[in-house]
């Protein structure tokens, strides 16, 4: 399936504009092959690593690279060796444009032309980058690029902060969910176009003061096929678990007919119209809810701590390792501080 969308989508992919090889300032239309110069202290790896993995992993790799004598590189793509696909409508909305960082599964960096005519009527700039598909490494590649593309189109364009998003199509999809649940300083809402996971377990959550952002303005938008169960499924999965950890912002589109396959240009320009809604949520249920979920962590903080104190190790690190994994950054610093105690030697 995901080949004939690429084989679609290559063939109608067509310049409407300027086609250009090169990225020159404020260039318009469809700009194949472009490649980016400048870098972003949001994908450095120890900044992926802190928003994107639990904090327990984090840890793991930060005293691996101690071990072997080895540190992180500075930042994980090589951005002369990358390259992108853009589309920019040629007339500026009068607060700047909108931005859609686009994550495929598959390998092309490709526009999908029959989806032009909503990002000009929304006036939103699509960006993707070639490589990162499926097969490509989450934290070494998807993940920093779509961070990268955005970089380099506000650096060159003027985009309305509000109004920076991330999206993708199936497993490109599930990727923008993890660097939407990560950077919600950077991107305000996500297109989930046939790919989904639940949060807190699949997917690790930030630090605590990142998933309050992600809480109070974050919008999601799920768009998936009529008919393509699978899916269907796992967004209702997704759902639920936005609904457990107190994420409210979100809206549901069914694209009629469909089966597993990029949405076409009528449900493309729904869901930028319900990306481009105000977040709405009830503080006092928020806050009754966050409240809810602190009480359970201290309590399983606490089980930890007192197992330690009755000398049972490894049963500590056993049930520390399921609250790094369920409730991921909400539980730093104090996870950590309990994590260096298991390891020191009695």
């Amino acid at each position: 399936m995901i080949a004939r969308c690429l084989f679609m989508f290559s063939a109608l992919s067509i310049p409407l504009h300027a086609v250009a090889s090169d990225t020159p300032t404020a260039a318009v239309g469809l700009l194949r092959n472009v490649v980016f110069t400048d870098y972003s202290p949001l994908s450095r790896s120890a900044e992926l690593a802190r928003r994107l993995l639990s904090p327990l992993n984090a840890l793991h790799v930060h005293r691996e690279s101690m071990r072997s004598n080895q540190a992180m590189r500075e930042q994980p793509v090589d951005l002369a060796h990358e390259r992108f696909a853009v589309y920019v409508p040629a007339k500026v909305p009068p607060h700047g444009y909108a931005l859609l960082v686009f994550v495929p599964p598959w390998q092309d960096a490709i526009v999908p032309a029959p989806w032009i005519a909503a990002l000009d009527r929304h006036g939103v700039i699509f960006v993707s980058a070639a490589n990162s598909g499926n097969d490509a490494n989450l934290i070494d590649r998807r993940e920093p690029l779509a961070l990268l593309a955005a970089q380099n189109i506000m650096r060159r364009y003027p985009i309305d902060p509000q109004r920076i998003y991330i999206g993708g199509f199936s497993g490109g999809s599930r990727v923008a969910m993890r660097v939407a649940l990560g950077y919600p300083d950077l991107f305000h809402g996500v297109l989930l176009d046939a790919g989904s996971d639940p949060i807190g377990e699949q997917i690790p959550l930030p630090p605590a003061e990142l998933f309050r952002q992600f809480q109070d303005s974050t919008r999601l938008v799920y768009v998936t096929g009529q008919h393509d169960d699978a899916n269907l499924a796992m967004d209702v999965l997704s759902r639920k678990s936005m609904q457990t950890w107190c994420v409210s912002n979100v809206d549901i589109e069914t694209a009629p007919w469909a089966w597993h396959a990029p949405i076409d240009p009528a449900v493309l320009d729904h869901a930028l119209h319900m990306l481009e809604k105000d977040t709405q949520h009830n503080p006092d249920q928020l806050a009754d809810c966050r409240a809810y979920i602190e009480r359970q962590l201290t309590d399983q903080l606490q089980q930890v701590t007192t197992l330690l104190a009755n000398g049972r190790r490894d049963d500590a690190r056993t049930l520390l390792d399921k609250i790094d994994a369920h409730y991921g950054g909400l539980a730093a610093p104090r996870s950590i501080e309990l994590a260096e105690k298991i390891d020191t030697p009695p």
